[in-house]
This record gives C-alpha cells, structure tokens and sequence, in this order.
C-alpha cells in the first residue's frame, strides 16, 4: 500500500513540476513579447495640464484676449470689408495684444 502511495504522490509530484515549468515557459514569453512591444512601439507623449486657480484664471483670460482678438478682426471685415485696412488691424492688433493683457489682467512678462 505505502508502495502505492509514493508512486501516486511522485506522479503527482512530476505532474506539478511539468505545469510549474510550462507556465514558467508561458511567462517567459509573454514577458518577452511584452518587452518586445514595448521597445518597438513608441510611447505617447502626455501633456498634463497645470492646475489650480492661478492656471485656470490664466486660462480663461487667454480666451478672452483670444476672443476678443477674434471679434476686433470678424468687425473690422464685416463693416470695412477693405483687405489693406483688415491686414493693418491685425497686425496692429497682434502687437498691441501683450499690452492689453498686461494692462487688463496685470500680468507682467
């Protein structure tokens, strides 16, 4: 009977060795794959965003000088419809905007 029992527990034994080693293969070349991707595959560049009250007020105050810069252009192509003064207010406005928000907003560069 004993004779029996330890034929038994070494087929055990051996059938428990044989799984350890076929999922140790199985990890093997999975870590391997992965590696493989990974090396091959470029990363995505993430662009976080700061937070907080000071990067959110800034925010907002850009759209605003955006939208504002907007509106001045839409009018002046609206009601003067003149290419050479549309070109002279957007360059005059590209210049002047830093000074409206530093003056606005009291944001000093």
């Amino acid at each position: 009977m004993s004779k029996e029992r330890a034929r038994r527990r070494a087929e055990r034994e051996a059938e428990r060795a044989r799984a350890i080693r076929a999922n140790e293969k199985r990890q093997a070349r999975r870590s391997r794959r992965r590696a493989l991707l990974t090396r091959a595959l470029p990363r995505p560049v993430r662009f976080y965003r700061q937070g907080g009250l000071l990067a959110r007020r800034h925010r907002v105050q850009n759209v605003v000088v955006a939208l504002g810069f907007l509106l001045v252009q839409a009018l002046v192509w609206l009601v003067w419809g003149s290419f050479p003064l549309s070109f002279g207010v957007l360059i005059l406005s590209l210049l002047l905007a830093p000074v409206v928000v530093t003056l606005a907003f009291d944001r000093r560069i």
